[in-house]
């Protein structure tokens, strides 16, 4: 008995140090591409001017090639209320009354298993009641707010010229580690001239923000607590 206690306190102790020492994670769904390889350098024909090594003088830093770093700001705000209300209530009553057969009721005897007295005369009179009700209420408010800068890359061009855009940030505070993730398209003229685009800009765009750690676990609700408020528990 000693032994099994001394293993499980050792256990629980190498387990929060593993907790207390985890560093931050990399998502391989949010890397950054890396640029295009260039095509191979010809061989020198006596021209200034090679094809495929030409550097333009006059054109803007924005992102357009496949590796591109690319700002974006985020400015999400979202704010939601719903109410349900459910009220049903069900009354059923069911009675027929002994039948009459030429101007006689009839009266029914069952075999002498029972009393004498609950056996004899039975008619066939037989009523039925049932009644129901059910009452639900439900509130839900929800408000949310991120802001702030994440720098991404431009994994895809589109032949529209449109970009496909994904990144992560990863910050580690005290005990626990904070995840910004990101990817969406991003349309060429949207991109200001600090090359910079509004998160509401971007189409089809999949924000994550979570965090892990003792805080985020202590902020999250139990096994027990959830079996007790989900539709599995029967009462």
């Amino acid at each position: 008995m000693k032994r099994v206690i001394t293993i499980t306190v050792v256990t629980l102790a190498l387990i929060s140090l593993t907790g207390c020492n985890s560093a931050p994670k990399r998502d391989p769904d949010y890397a950054p591409a890396r640029p295009v390889v260039p095509p191979p350098e010809p061989q020198g024909n006596g021209a200034i001017y090679q094809p495929g090594f030409q550097v333009s003088w006059f054109e803007d830093m924005r992102a357009r090639r496949v590796g591109d770093l690319l700002t974006v700001k985020l400015i999400e705000k979202t704010d939601a209320t719903k109410t349900a209300s459910t009220a049903v209530s069900r009354t059923n009553t069911t009675s027929v009354t002994n039948p009459s057969i030429l101007g006689a009721s009839p009266q029914l005897t069952l075999p002498g298993m029972l009393p004498l007295s609950v056996t004899k005369n039975l008619g066939l009179g037989t009523s039925l009641s049932s009644a129901s009700d059910f009452a639900g209420d439900g509130d839900s408010s929800q408000s949310n707010k991120l802001t702030g800068d994440i720098t991404v890359t431009v994994i895809e061009v589109l032949p529209n010229g449109y970009m496909m855009v994904r990144g992560e940030k990863r910050i580690g505070i005290n005990q626990g580690n904070e995840y910004v993730k990101i990817s969406g398209v991003v349309r060429p003229a949207d991109i200001d001239s600090t090359n910079t685009v509004l998160s509401t800009k971007m189409a089809d765009p999949t924000i994550v923000y979570v965090g892990d750690g003792p805080i985020a676990s202590a902020n999250a609700m139990g096994w027990l607590a959830k079996f007790f408020i989900s539709a599995l528990f029967p009462f």
